[in-house]
């Protein structure tokens, strides 16, 4: 540990500088910027001067022209960027929204912000004036070298003459010379451009499987919906692939006033419901310099005591985890040893013939090996010279009237022989 906290400490320094110089850049790019200077080495604008002379890459290049032009409109900039409250990936949506009216309250909305957040802030403090409000699907050239019609861009949603009902449709058939189709560009990320600050614009490459099973749900939903949107559709799934997740965790919108005993040795869903309602669905991995992991991705329900040493499932020793720091709390209490027969470690292979890792609820030796489990049942096989060893029991109804309310659901008749049956495997009657 303190290995790791020199370590953080000089890194903390080094990205102190490492602001401080970017500071310092950008106020001399603004003098220089200002005295118009890279007109004297023959460039014609600050962009080409940090481009081919500082040899920049273009995105690099104009973040930093925009920013030397903000810090000479606006110099109270340069003190954010120094303590890297400002992102330098910030600045350009900050240019775009900053007056000298608003900059006492707009400035501080960027601090801290991601491209993507930046970009969010700038849409709710300007919203675009005119949102266009259609799907648009483009063909993605998937080979090289082939003969193919160009695509053409593929409008969801409007309405066809012949088909008035119809969501999808697809792209027409035509007449447009053949061209050798370029090699398809690597599938990015879905990306969300924020309009306005309910509004956004999503970009996302999908199969025309995809495209079959959303207009598949579309003529589903055609009574509930009629003439659905592609958002309205996805919206509609999202709700019930959420609810299906709650449903998991234990949330429920009705839980029982007076639940049925559980096995005190299972995480119950009361438990699961108070326990993703305390954490507020974060990991709550304690972090050394204070604060929480608070990731939201992958958790699981983590014993603070482990089970196999005894820990109860109670409200009080359980708390939401993430997948890396549950394991984490196992190998530290277990051991890595015992813990790599049944996980790999992040950015390990997975091993072949791996056991499923099943903690046991007896109380664990010394030496980190875990006491001896109970045997567990195992059924007889069925062989092919009959059933032997086992007896089946046969639940019949006593009659074909329908059974009174609160009545057991079905009678246990003991088995006997009958016809001249074996003992033991014998039918009601």
């Amino acid at each position: 540990m303190t290995d790791a906290r020199e370590s953080s400490r000089r890194l903390a320094e080094i990205l102190r500088r490492e602001h401080a110089a970017l500071a310092d850049f950008l106020l001399a790019l603004a003098d220089f910027d200002q005295r118009r200077l890279w007109v004297q080495l023959g460039y014609s604008g600050l962009f080409y001067f940090l481009h081919r002379e500082l040899g920049l890459s273009k995105g690099a290049a104009y973040y930093r022209k925009v920013a030397a032009e903000l810090v000479q409109r606006f110099p109270e900039v340069v003190e954010p960027l120094k303590d890297g409250r400002l992102c330098l990936t910030s600045v350009v949506q900050l240019a775009r929204v900053i007056t000298l009216h608003n900059r006492a309250d707009v400035l501080p909305q960027f601090f801290h912000c991601s491209k993507r957040e930046a970009k969010a802030v700038a849409a709710e403090i300007s919203p675009a004036a005119v949102v266009p409000r259609r799907e648009v699907v483009t063909k993605v050239a998937t080979s090289v070298g082939k003969d193919v019609p160009r695509p053409a861009a593929v409008h969801l949603g409007e309405p066809d003459p012949t088909h008035p009902e119809n969501g999808i449709l697809h792209a027409p058939a035509t007449q447009a010379p053949t061209t050798q189709t370029p090699a398809a560009p690597p599938l990015r990320r879905a990306t969300a451009e924020p309009l306005t600050a309910d509004l956004h614009r999503l970009h996302v490459t999908v199969s025309k499987q995809f495209l079959d099973k959303l207009e598949a749900a579309r003529s589903g939903q055609s009574h509930a919906q009629p003439g659905a949107s592609a958002e309205q559709v996805l919206e509609t799934a999202l709700d019930l692939l959420l609810a299906q997740r709650a449903k998991r965790r234990g949330a429920a919108t009705k839980p029982q006033k007076n639940p049925r005993p559980s096995n005190p040795d299972r995480v119950s869903a009361s438990l699961k419901r108070e326990v993703w309602s305390r954490d507020q669905g974060r990991c709550q991995w304690a972090l050394d310099g204070g604060g929480i992991c608070g990731s939201t991705l992958r958790l699981e329900i983590d014993h603070v005591v482990p089970r196999g040493r005894g820990g109860p499932s109670t409200v009080a020793n359980a708390r939401l985890a993430c997948k890396f720091h549950n394991q984490l709390a196992a190998r530290q209490v277990y051991g890595d040893e015992w813990m790599d027969r049944f996980t790999r470690r992040e950015g390990e292979g997975v091993p072949k013939d791996v056991p499923i890792a099943r903690e046991p609820a007896a109380a664990w030796g010394g030496g980190g090996a875990p006491a001896r489990a109970r045997p567990r049942f195992t059924p007889p096989r069925r062989t092919a010279a009959g059933l032997q060893g086992v007896v089946f029991l046969v639940f019949t109804r006593a009659s074909a009237s329908p059974r009174p309310a609160g009545s057991r659901r079905r009678a246990l008749r003991r088995p006997r022989a009958r016809d001249g049956g074996a003992p033991g495997v014998g039918c009601g009657p």
